[in-house]
């Protein structure tokens, strides 16, 4: 399966999304082309209109999307801010964990780049599934969005089988394979998640539970996040 490729025309798509609701207007940046919460607001009937990364990560019941951070930059742009993140947080435990290049999603060669774009989306589609709010019908939506955007039955098949399972922090966790990826899978979540939502903030507070990761490291995400969501 092309699981990068699928995730990064779904993050071009967000991204003309952007761009066409912004398009019209011009001079002086207006609060809503400043607000990555705002960006894919407006679209109504369950964000129909913004195809499938709208649908699935977008404007329903006032989840927000990290516009600019990972539909601008692409999964690239994930994988410099888990960098970061990380390459800050070996700093500030010199002596205590291992000071290796950190592997992230932007800086590895394809089979390894291909593990990592799986596990974040499969951390994509459960942030999408954690206000309990994907019904049949915008799964069916949903599918055939994803179907114009890649001709790989087995892809489709696996995209479908992960909407439709029960949210399951410790599932999804379980595809992160080194620290790097359950960094690059929980910084993923945070940038789509409302953390307002009482069964979002939740379920992200045990998604990182899961994913084992070391509190100071969980602070710098949060701390990433926040910096690139206030862009």
């Amino acid at each position: 399966m092309n699981t990068k490729g699928l995730l990064e025309q779904l993050l071009k798509a967000g991204s003309d999304v952007i761009q066409k609701k912004t398009s019209g207007t011009s001079g002086a940046k207006t609060a809503d082309q400043s607000s990555v919460s705002s960006l894919l607001s407006g679209f109504g009937g369950g964000a129909l209109s913004g195809g499938a990364l709208a649908m699935l990560l977008g404007s329903k019941k006032g989840r927000s999307i990290g516009g600019k951070v990972i539909t601008y930059g692409g999964l690239a742009a994930l994988g410099v801010l888990a960098y970061k993140a990380y390459g800050n947080w070996q700093q500030q435990n010199k002596g205590k964990v291992d000071q290796h290049e950190p592997q992230t999603v932007d800086r590895l060669p394809a089979p390894e780049a291909e593990l990592h774009s799986n596990a974040i989306l499969k951390a994509l589609i459960g942030a999408a599934k954690a206000d309990g709010h994907i019904d049949q019908q915008e799964r069916e939506l949903i599918d055939s969005e994803i179907a114009k955007l890649t001709s790989d039955l087995s892809l489709q098949r696996w995209f479908d089988q992960e909407l439709a399972k029960a949210l399951d922090p410790a599932d999804i966790a379980s595809a992160a394979t080194t620290q790097e990826m359950a960094a690059e899978m929980y910084l993923a979540s945070l940038l789509v998640i409302n953390e307002q939502n009482y069964m979002e903030g939740a379920y992200l507070q045990e998604l990182a539970r899961q994913l084992e990761l070391p509190v100071e490291l969980k602070a710098e995400l949060d701390f990433q996040a926040k910096q690139a969501l206030a862009q």
